[in-house]
C-alpha cells in the first residue's frame, strides 16, 4: 500500500479522499489556489502544496504544476477525484514518466472511453446499442450536415469530460451554429478539449449508468445499477440505487452491457456506463473512467469504500471482493445540493456562507461535504455545495429519511437548489418513480417551489424579527456603564415602549414593544397584540408566541435578519423611517453582471439598436457559459466591459440610452 498520495482535487471529493487515506493509515498531500488556501480540504489534508491563481487552468488544470507538487510532496501515488484532470490521458502519461502512480485507468483505456465520441466508435463495433449520433470531423459544416441528418431535437456534447459541461439541447436549424460554438468554448474551458459529438435527443428516456470496477490480474465486477434522471443544466441532482421499475432481464442486460464495455479495453480501476433507458431498450450513452459524483449510493447499498478500492488496485492488489458476493442490501438516495437559483433558470450564486448547518450524520445519514460556515463559495469552480445522501430498507424508507434530512438544513448567504430537492422529494411523481430525464420540465411547479412564505407564517416571521431585534438591542447595552443609557423600557413613571420599522417581503411592518417581567414583551402589530418570548442557545432559538413554543433558527445581519422557519429562509431588514429615499442609481439602465464571472463575448456595438432577448454579452463562471440578453427594446450608449475583463457582481456591463431600456 502506498505510503502516501497526492490529491489533484479540491472540495468534496478532495475531502472524501483524504477521510479514506486518513483511515488506511496513508498519509494525505492535498494542493490548493490562491482562493482555496483556507478551504476545508485544506484543513484537513496532512500537507498542503500550493498552486497558484484561482482559475482552474492555471491551478488545477495546470499538470506541471500537479506533478511539481507531488514531487515535493514525495507521494508515491496521485488520485484525480473527478472533474479537471481526472479523465486526461496525457495527465496520466505524465504521472508514469514522473515515477508517479496514476490512480485510474490506463491511458489507453482512457483515450479510448474517455472521449465519448471514440467510446461510441468502440461499443458499436461491439455490437452494444448506441443513440443515434455523430462522431467525426469536428469542422463547422460537418457538424452542421450530421444535426440535419439526425433530425432536430439534437444534443451537442463535449467528446471529453462530463457533468453536463460543454452540452446544449438544440431544437432548431437557426440555434445549431451559435449552440456548436457555445459548447466549444465551455468544453475547452472545463476540460481542455473542444471536440464535440452530435446525438439524437430520445424525450422521456432514463439515464441509467453501472458501476464498474477492474483489477490489473483480470478481475472485472459490476455493482447494481443507478438511476440518474433527475437533471437539470444536463446534470445530475439526484441519484439512487437500485434503479426502480426496471424488469430482472433489464437490470441483467444492462450489467452485462457495462462488463462488455469494461473488457474491450482491458478496464483498471473505477469506471461508470452509462445508458439511456426507453421502455424496455437501452443505448449506449457513454463511459466515465473515474469515480462518478454520486458514488456514495453505491457504497451504503454494497458496503464496500470504493476510494478503499482504488488505491487496493492501484497499489497492484486483487479486487476486494468477487461478483458473487456484490449484492444490493436496500435502497439509497443522493441529493446534490447546488449554490444556484433555480428560479431564474439555476443560475450560480456566489458569496459567504453566512450560516451553514448540515444534517446530523448517523448510520443512514452520510454528508459529503467541501465547505464550512464562513466560506466564501467563488466563481471559479462547480458551484456543488454538498451531497446528502440517505440508505433504507427500501426506497420509500430512504425517501423518507433523505426528505428529513434535507429539513435539517439551514443555509443563508447564497441561493440554493434546497427547496427544490424538497419539492422533488415530497412529489407525487417522485414516490410513485415516474422518473425520467424530462422530470423537471414537466413539472415546473416544483422549481418554484416555496418561493415565498404562506401569508399565515408571515406575522409569526415578523414577531421573530421584532422579538430579535429588542433582544440584540439589550445585548449590545448590558456592558454600558450607565443605567440612563439602557432602552429596556424601564421608567420612574412606567414601562414605556419602543417601536421597529421592519420590511419583509417589500411591506412595511410596524411594531410596538413593551417590555414585561423575566424577558418576556408584549409585541403588537397592525392587526393584533402578542406576548412574545424568545431564548437563543447554541444557534437554535425558541419563539414563544402567547405560550406557543416553535422551533427556528435567527442569522443576524447589519440591517436586520435572516429568519429560517417553516423550511425557508425569510429575510427582513429593519428600516429607519428618519432615513432618506433611495435615489435612482447610476446603473438602472444597464445590463449588469448577475454574478462575479470572466466577459467571453460581446455581440453588439455602441449605437446599435437591439430589441428585446436579443444575445449581448456572454459570461463564464463556475465552469459554464451563461448568456445576457436585451431586457427591452432599446439602443446602446455605452459597453463598460471588454473580452477577458473579470466582472463583479452587479457591475453594469452595456448602458442603454435613457429611458429607452432598463
Amino acid at each position: 500500500m502506498f505510503r502516501k498520495i497526492l490529491i489533484a482535487n479540491r472540495g468534496e471529493i478532495a475531502c472524501r479522499v483524504i477521510a479514506t487515506a486518513r483511515r488506511m493509515g496513508v498519509i494525505a498531500a492535498a494542493v490548493y489556489s490562491d482562493v482555496d488556501a483556507q478551504a476545508r480540504h485544506v484543513a484537513l489534508a496532512d500537507e498542503t502544496y500550493p498552486l497558484g491563481a484561482a482559475p482552474a487552468r492555471e491551478s488545477y488544470l495546470a499538470i506541471d504544476k500537479i506533478i511539481a507538487a507531488a514531487r515535493r510532496a514525495d507521494a508515491q501515488a496521485v488520485h484525480p477525484g473527478y472533474g479537471f484532470l481526472s479523465e486526461n490521458a496525457a495527465f496520466a502519461e505524465h504521472c508514469a514518466e514522473a515515477g508517479i502512480v496514476f490512480i485510474g485507468p490506463t491511458p489507453q483505456a482512457m483515450r479510448l472511453m474517455g472521449s465519448k465520441a471514440r467510446a461510441r466508435a468502440l461499443m458499436e463495433s461491439a455490437g452494444v446499442p448506441i443513440v443515434p449520433g455523430f462522431h467525426g470531423a469536428q469542422d463547422m459544416e460537418s457538424l452542421v450536415d450530421a444535426a440535419m441528418r439526425i433530425g432536430f431535437p439534437v444534443l451537442v456534447k463535449a467528446s471529453a469530460g462530463g457533468g453536463g459541461k460543454g452540452m446544449r439541447r438544440v431544437e432548431t436549424q437557426g440555434e445549431l451554429r451559435g449552440a456548436i460554438e457555445s459548447a466549444r468554448r465551455e468544453a475547452a474551458s472545463a476540460f481542455g478539449d473542444d471536440s464535440l459529438l452530435i446525438e439524437k435527443v430520445l424525450d422521456g428516456a432514463r439515464h441509467i449508468e453501472a458501476q464498474i470496477f477492474g483489477d490489473a490480474h483480470g478481475g472485472l465486477v459490476v455493482f447494481p445499477e443507478r438511476d440518474c434522471s433527475i437533471q437539470r443544466r444536463h446534470q445530475k441532482i439526484i441519484e439512487e440505487t437500485p434503479a426502480p421499475g426496471l424488469s430482472s432481464a433489464l437490470r441483467s442486460a444492462l450489467r452485462e452491457a457495462a462488463l462488455a464495455a469494461g473488457r474491450a479495453v482491458a478496464y483498471i480501476g473505477a469506471g461508470t456506463v452509462e445508458f439511456l433507458v426507453k421502455d424496455d431498450s437501452f443505448y449506449f450513452l457513454e463511459m466515465n473512467t473515474r469515480l462518478q459524483v454520486e458514488h456514495p449510493i453505491t457504497e451504503m447499498i454494497s458496503g464496500v469504500d470504493l476510494v478503499e478500492w482504488q488505491l487496493r488496485v492501484a497499489s497492484g492488489e486483487t479486487l476486494p471482493a468477487r461478483q458473487e458476493e456484490i449484492a444490493p442490501h436496500g435502497h439509497s438516495i443522493e441529493a446534490r445540493l447546488y449554490a444556484e437559483a433555480p428560479a431564474r433558470d439555476f443560475l450560480p450564486s456566489v458569496g459567504r456562507l453566512e450560516h451553514w448547518r448540515a444534517p446530523r450524520e448517523e448510520r443512514a445519514i452520510r454528508v459529503e461535504t467541501g465547505v464550512r460556515e464562513g466560506d466564501m463559495v467563488t466563481p471559479f469552480y462547480d458551484p456543488l455545495l454538498a451531497k446528502i445522501i440517505a440508505h433504507g430498507a427500501d426506497r420509500e424508507t430512504a425517501r423518507a429519511k433523505l426528505a428529513a434530512a434535507l429539513r435539517d438544513c439551514e443555509i443563508v448567504g447564497v441561493e440554493t437548489n434546497l427547496l427544490l430537492l424538497r419539492a422533488i422529494l415530497d412529489s407525487g411523481a417522485h414516490a410513485a418513480g415516474e422518473i425520467d430525464t424530462g422530470f423537471l420540465p414537466r413539472h415546473l411547479e416544483l422549481v418554484l417551489a416555496g418561493a415565498e412564505a404562506p401569508d399565515a407564517d408571515a406575522e409569526i416571521i415578523a414577531l421573530a424579527a421584532g422579538a430579535a431585534a429588542w433582544l440584540r438591542r439589550l445585548r449590545g447595552e448590558r456592558s454600558d456603564d450607565s443605567p440612563w443609557d439602557a432602552s429596556d423600557g424601564w421608567r420612574l413613571n412606567g414601562a414605556a415602549q419602543q417601536k421597529l420599522l421592519v420590511r419583509f417581503q417589500e411591506r412595511d411592518i410596524p411594531l410596538t414593544i413593551e417590555p414585561l417581567p423575566e424577558g418576556a414583551f408584549r409585541l403588537q402589530t397592525p392587526m393584533s397584540l402578542h406576548c412574545v418570548e424568545l431564548d437563543s442557545e447554541a444557534g437554535r432559538s425558541r419563539l414563544r408566541i402567547d405560550g406557543v413554543a416553535r422551533k427556528l433558527a435567527i442569522v443576524e445581519r447589519a440591517d436586520g435578519f435572516v429568519i429560517i422557519w417553516g423550511g425557508r429562509n425569510h429575510e427582513l431588514s429593519l428600516v429607519d423611517p428618519l432615513a432618506p429615499p433611495h435615489g435612482e442609481r447610476e446603473d438602472d439602465a444597464a445590463l449588469a453582471a448577475p454574478l462575479p464571472a470572466r466577459v467571453t463575448g460581446l455581440f453588439a456595438s455602441v449605437g446599435e439598436s437591439v430589441k428585446k432577448g436579443a444575445p449581448l454579452v456572454m459570461l463564464e463562471a463556475m465552469k459554464m457559459e451563461i448568456a445576457l440578453s436585451a431586457p427591452r427594446d432599446g439602443r446602446i450608449s455605452e459597453i463598460r466591459a471588454t473580452i477577458g475583463d473579470m466582472v463583479r457582481q452587479g457591475e453594469p456591463l452595456i448602458v442603454f440610452a435613457e429611458g429607452e431600456a432598463a
